[in-house]
């Protein structure tokens, strides 16, 4: 069947906060030309090889395209080829228009800010509108104040919560869960995804108070302030 509509809106997303915000505006661009929207991520590393911190991302993304009418997430796994190689057949395969890059410097999108990217798809794909969003940037954590998230839950108890790491009977959010290096109790921070929102919120001796969103740009190194 033919593709009956003028316009189709590619998103490629990363690990990491960028995802939401480029999203955000595939969906808004995609929304005002009443076209369908494709996210779609690539992972040189097979799915069931994947850590728990991409598996919670590659879960909010699928949120996000389920949350759109005419969205569809695209998970290319196991890939070896050259992102832009992808990106490319994935376009011509679903009559892509326009493609939306966030411009980061802590992924495999950093090629993108080189230009090499942006080249190698002028050439594959010389059809398509290229939308190059600065984005704010993941910063990995240099002083190591926070461990590698792990996957982990919040059940409710009474008013507040408690963190466990096995999925219980009343579980209510499931998450990542970055603790505090140099502390022998789970304090940290809880990420988490409410009404298609990204929550991170405190954790003091396994218990969650609140879900309440902190501001950690400093503490996880989340420079967050481009809009």
């Amino acid at each position: 069947m033919n593709n009956v509509y003028n316009e189709s809106i590619l998103v490629c997303v990363y690990y990491g906060p960028n995802g939401e915000r480029l999203i955000k505006r595939g969906c808004a661009i995609a929304n005002l030309m009443k076209s369908p929207l494709y996210i779609l991520t690539i992972d040189p590393k097979p799915f069931d090889e994947l850590d728990a911190e991409k598996l919670f991302y590659i879960e909010q993304w699928k949120e996000y395209a389920h949350s759109h009418a005419t969205a569809q997430f695209i998970m290319k796994d196991n890939e070896s080829r050259p992102v832009s190689k992808v990106i490319a057949e994935v376009a011509r395969d679903n009559n892509i228009t326009q493609i939306i890059l966030g411009q980061t410097a802590h992924s495999r999108w950093e090629q993108i800010t080189k230009g090499s990217i942006i080249n190698s798809l002028v050439r594959e794909i010389p059809f398509v509108d290229l939308h190059i969003v600065s984005v704010a940037r993941y910063i990995r954590d240099e002083e190591g104040i926070y461990e590698k998230g792990v996957r982990a839950y919040l059940v409710k108890d009474g008013k507040q919560y408690k963190l466990s790491f096995n999925h219980e009977k009343d579980t209510e959010f499931e998450g990542i869960f970055f603790k505090e290096v140099d502390t022998d109790f789970d304090n940290g921070i809880f990420r988490l995804m409410k009404d298609a929102v990204t929550l991170n919120v405190l954790v003091s001796d396994g218990i969650v108070t609140e879900l309440k969103n902190v501001d950690i740009s400093t503490a996880m190194g989340l420079d967050d302030s481009a809009e």
